[in-house]
């Protein structure tokens, strides 16, 4: 992993999470802004994958298990579409809450990710 791109995600992930949840908790409902949030942050986990394939052809392998950090890799990457999709289908502040949880969710697994990758020892 890049590990200005993990902050990048991180951070981005953080905003999003924080303004959904403070959106709905102020009773807003699902919005374009709160669903391009999370749109953003599956755009970046997307090309988290390309990287996390590209990487160790690059010389840039995993410390720790590479079996774990998939399954967080690929769990973060379904995390904001089941989210985004259940506030399609339940329109309240509360899918607005979910939307947030979500992105939030993400920014832990992809910390956790790094730490998987550059840390832990094999």
């Amino acid at each position: 992993m890049i590990s200005w791109f993990t902050y990048l995600m991180v951070a981005v992930a953080v905003v999003s999470g924080l303004m959904c949840v403070v959106l709905g908790l102020a009773g807003r409902r699902p919005s374009d802004l709160t669903v391009g949030a999370l749109a953003i942050v599956e755009l970046m986990l997307l090309s988290q994958v390309v990287m996390a394939i590209a990487a160790p052809f690059a010389g840039n392998t995993p410390t720790g298990s590479a079996l774990e950090f998939w399954v967080y890799l690929v769990s973060a990457v379904l995390l904001p579409p089941a989210a985004v999709l259940w506030a399609l289908i339940e329109r309240s502040r509360w899918s607005t809450v979910i939307l947030g949880v979500a992105a939030l969710s993400v920014a832990v697994m992809v910390w956790r990710m790094q730490v998987i990758w550059t840390v832990q020892g094999a």
